[in-house]
């Protein structure tokens, strides 16, 4: 039964030694990453032989860029495909690869951001002149921050602006495979001459060199060729050179002679963009509170953010009912312990004082003065004030950009009422005991 309902609506290519796993949406792809890895690894392994790999891909995504012998797309919505599996665009006959570069990964749709800046604009000059400046130029920060959509970026910036360029991007996984197989096959010679005669060099994720000695001797002298022919290289890793045990000094001090740039955790204005952006390219129609619940609930990591974002889309497709703050709760309560029994924010209790009195939060934002109307307002406004002490200025913000006295004025007008209408009181008191365990 698991087998029909993961893999019945799946279909699969093979491209050399890789297994292309087409699902028809990216909360199907990502169960399958996280739950059938192993076997869809075994698989590849018996029928396309060792070294072989899996790549996971959307259907409606992996269609738009004609990937050969692939299927129509089914009519989904579109969902941004996620981090655990991700579109697959075919290299490209001027050195891309082996690895794959994502389409969706270009300056344009990069958020910049006070923790992301200098590593942005670094990029983006070693794209415009590469081997000029910053050479090499090394990237480091922790897991799902932009560190790889900036390698993409610079690819296919610097395919696009000189066409000719001998561009070779690859994980460390991948350069290890080549290497692997390059001396089990005793072709050695071809491997050197496909790194060390490239334009520019783009490896991923090179903490995983670390301790492998053969690997690093043949890093270190491609490294030296292409530095010494004014070739651009660009390296990423979650972590400073200095911080590399397993790598010799004479490699770390190459690393750090360009520019080292690093990349930290957005701040919540940034994952916010971030989410809007998602939204907006896959045509989700996310209401901005459910956007600002995931921005303030996923702090640390990009693709995380993103994920989330697909699976309450997901949800929704699934289950055929519009993208609401409830649903998003629901949908990711097992990515977020730690949300039960925290204040809510000023957006939720907004959002949600709206829909308990019949609005939309719209209604709350506008300028209508109906009575039941206002008093939805003045509640939403009074619990914002009662339950997490905001100002009056960012309570008056979170209401259409309101002046801060009209927020004083709800505030005090509903603390009066409360002392003397005992129905109103009650109901006001429900609400904030349902905010609170929510």
């Amino acid at each position: 039964m698991k087998w029909s309902t993961w893999f019945s609506s799946v279909h699969f290519e093979i491209d050399e030694r890789v297994l292309r796993v087409i699902s028809p949406n990216a909360f199907h792809s990502q169960w399958l990453s996280e739950n059938y890895q192993h076997l869809l690894d075994q698989a590849a392994e018996e029928h396309l032989g060792s070294p072989a790999s899996v790549e996971y891909a959307v259907a409606e995504l992996a269609a738009s860029i004609s990937v050969t012998g692939s299927a129509p797309a089914p009519a989904h919505r579109p969902v941004p495909a996620s981090p655990a599996a991700p579109a697959v665009a075919p290299a490209s006959g001027n050195g891309v690869g082996p690895a794959r570069l994502l389409d969706k990964y270009i300056f344009d749709n990069f958020i910049a951001g006070s923790s992301n800046s200098l590593a942005l604009a670094a990029a983006r000059a070693v794209a415009e002149q590469p081997g000029d400046r910053y050479n090499p130029l090394f990237l480091y920060g922790a897991a799902g921050l932009g560190k790889t959509h900036l390698l993409h970026a610079v690819s296919h910036h610097t395919r696009a602006i000189r066409p000719g360029a001998r561009i070779r991007y690859a994980t460390s996984e991948s350069f290890v495979n080549e290497f692997i197989d390059s001396i089990r096959r005793k072709r050695m010679d071809e491997f050197k001459q496909r790194y060390r005669s490239s334009d520019l060099l783009l490896v991923d994720d090179i903490q995983f060199f670390e301790g492998k000695e053969q690997v690093l001797e043949e890093v270190f002298h491609t490294f030296n060729t292409l530095h010494e022919a004014d070739k651009q290289i660009i390296l990423t890793c979650d972590r400073p050179p200095k911080d590399l045990t397993g790598i010799e000094e004479r490699l770390r001090s190459r690393f750090t002679s360009g520019l080292m740039a690093d990349i930290g955790p957005p701040d919540v204005e940034t994952r916010l963009a971030i989410l809007r952006r998602n939204a907006e390219l896959a045509g989700v129609p996310a209401p901005n509170a459910v956007l600002e619940f995931i921005a303030r609930n996923i702090t640390d990591n990009i693709r995380e953010l993103e994920g989330a974002l697909n699976r309450v889309a997901a949800c929704a497709d699934m289950q055929k009912d519009p993208i609401t703050l409830e649903l998003a709760e629901t949908a990711l309560r097992d990515m977020l312990p730690g949300v039960a029994g925290r204040p809510p924010t000023g957006p939720e209790i907004a959002a949600k004082t709206a829909v308990f009195f019949g609005f939309s939060m719209a209604d709350l934002e506008g300028p209508s003065r109906k009575a039941e109307l206002v008093l939805a307002r003045q509640v939403a406004m009074f619990l914002c004030r009662d339950m997490l002490n905001l100002s009056f200025p960012k309570i008056g913000q979170l209401f259409g950009d309101r002046d801060h006295t009209t927020a004083m004025h709800a505030c005090n007008k509903m603390r009066n009422r409360l002392a003397s209408d005992l129905e109103l009181s009650d109901t006001v008191s429900g609400l904030a005991d349902s905010l609170s365990s929510a």
